[in-house]
């Protein structure tokens, strides 16, 4: 009952006496940490600088914590 009144704009506010209030707002498709756009650029940037020579390979496990430690 109370995710319908949300969805149909309706605003609903939990209390706590221990952990405060709290807003329930429905999650939309632009409640990421980026865009599906911002992604999909991040991932054709990335692409285009491993056929630039921009990548770094490793090839085992040993070296890819040695990387990850350099940066």
């Amino acid at each position: 009952m109370y995710l319908a009144k949300v969805k149909n704009g309706e605003d609903i506010v939990l209390k706590s006496r221990e952990n405060g209030s709290f807003k329930i707002v429905p999650v939309t498709e632009d409640d990421t940490l980026m865009s599906k756009e911002e992604f999909f650029a991040k991932i054709d940037r990335a692409r285009k600088e491993i056929k630039e020579g921009k990548g770094t390979t490793v090839h085992s496990k040993e070296e890819l914590l040695a990387h990850l430690d350099s940066l």
